[in-house]
């Protein structure tokens, strides 16, 4: 895989247009959350998820590697999926994490996206890769966007 300036153009185009399937994934994931630690967390729209989106593709550095981790998902299929199972779950993990930034949203990122990762499924005719890609877009977007109480406040354990 080669990347350039305009593959990776390429990629925030597609990861943009995912838009119409992440969103109902990744309010779907923070109701079911939201659900299991009894709070209100905000819906995400499409205009927030396209705002995250433009956020993480506007640092070069980070929209290389989340193009290359796109592209990845995107083309990985392994015959009969499962000899295929960790390595589409490790870039899926990855993904998420990359887009959600940094500590401690990263590792929330990672483990959201197996709760995420459970409520997608591909068709018969998508790769490997399919459902863990639109499920890490979904944790890595959802975890970087506020709107979980505990995202509201300041954190009380800050030195000052």
């Amino acid at each position: 895989m080669r990347l350039t300036p305009e593959t990776v153009h390429e990629e925030y185009e597609w990861v943009q247009e995912r838009a119409d399937d992440v969103v109902p994934l990744i309010n779907e994931t923070r109701a079911y959350l939201g659900s299991q630690f009894d709070v209100d967390v905000d819906t995400l729209t499409d205009d927030a998820y396209t705002a995250a989106i433009d956020e993480v593709f506007a640092d070069g550095d980070r929209a290389v590697n989340v193009a290359a981790l796109v592209r990845l998902l995107r083309e990985l299929d392994v015959t009969g999926d499962y000899p295929g199972f960790v390595i589409d779950e490790l870039l899926g993990r990855e993904l998420a994490a990359m887009i959600a930034g940094e500590q401690p949203l990263r590792l929330l990122a990672e483990a959201t996206f197996h709760v995420a990762d459970l409520r997608t499924h591909g068709d018969d005719t998508a790769t490997a890769g399919a459902d863990d890609l639109d499920a890490a877009l979904a944790a890595g977007v959802q975890t970087r966007v506020p709107g979980w109480p505990w995202q509201q406040t300041e954190s009380p354990f800050a030195v000052e």
